[in-house]
């Protein structure tokens, strides 16, 4: 007999059009829940709908995550669709090409901050009081190993999931009360289309970059899949992580060790 772990619940998961915010969304569909494909790039977002077969399972609504009224408007269409929303995954995020702290510019850094920690704030902000209201909700923020091992030139990108880190786990504390639970997967470096941003070069030279840079710096000797991240948030979001809050949980073949 087939278990769906989500059957019945709706999530609502950032940055689904590509990557770890795609793998999440097929897996959690897959696994029985309404999934809410929520990404700034509309046509990402339908492509991944396209790719989940369940009808009437998807909604796909662009968002900037980082602007409060659309993700207020995320939030809402999401309860207007399917009535109620379970779980979070704030996975929507962006990379920071290696830059020396004096050249970083205001405006590259507000963008990092906006998306990868205002986010959140906004989402949970807007999601949190019908969470309440049911009394129950599962939060997920991929956060990254970034935020607890720091990389020279990625200052804005390692402060910026270091405070997804720490807002983690201020925000579990805040909402075990009303028994939502918040937690964050750190994933190591990742087999996914951000990877290469980081680095400066041509194709070629990024390739062998990413091996000399993020492969070799991973015991298990691979780089993460997008669907490993996406297995560690379905058991966070599912009834199998029922006492689990607060929770940074690492995901990078021992690069946080």
């Amino acid at each position: 007999m087939t278990v769906e772990l989500l059957e019945g619940k709706t999530a609502i998961i950032t940055g689904a059009g590509s990557g770890m915010g795609k793998a999440a969304a097929k897996l959690f569909a897959a696994q029985g829940a309404n999934v809410v494909i929520a990404d700034l790039n509309k046509d990402a977002a339908d492509q991944t709908a396209e790719e989940i077969d369940q009808v009437g399972q998807v909604l796909v609504v662009q968002t900037d995550v980082g602007d409060d009224q659309s993700v207020q408007n995320l939030v809402g269409e999401a309860l207007t669709k399917f009535d109620h929303a379970d779980v979070l995954i704030n996975c929507a995020g962006v990379p920071q090409f290696f830059t020396p702290i004096e050249e970083m510019s205001i405006s590259e850094w507000d963008k990092i901050m906006s998306v990868n920690t205002k986010s959140i704030f906004l989402t949970t902000r807007h999601l949190v009081p019908y969470m309440k209201r049911k009394q129950q909700g599962s939060i997920i923020n991929i956060a990254s190993i970034a935020g607890i091992r720091a990389r020279p030139g990625l200052n804005a990108y390692c402060a910026s999931k270091g405070a997804a880190i720490m807002l983690t786990k201020a925000l579990a504390l805040e909402l075990a009360p009303y028994k939502i639970r918040v937690n964050a997967i750190n994933p190591g470096p990742a087999e996914t289309p951000m990877l290469g941003k980081f680095l400066p070069g041509d194709e070629q030279k990024v390739e062998e970059d990413k091996n000399k840079i993020f492969l070799d710096s991973v015991p298990l000797g691979t780089l993460i899949q997008p669907e490993d991240i996406a297995q560690a948030a379905l058991y966070l979001a599912s009834d199998l992580a029922k006492a689990v809050t607060g929770e940074i949980m690492n995901v990078d073949g021992g690069r946080g060790v």
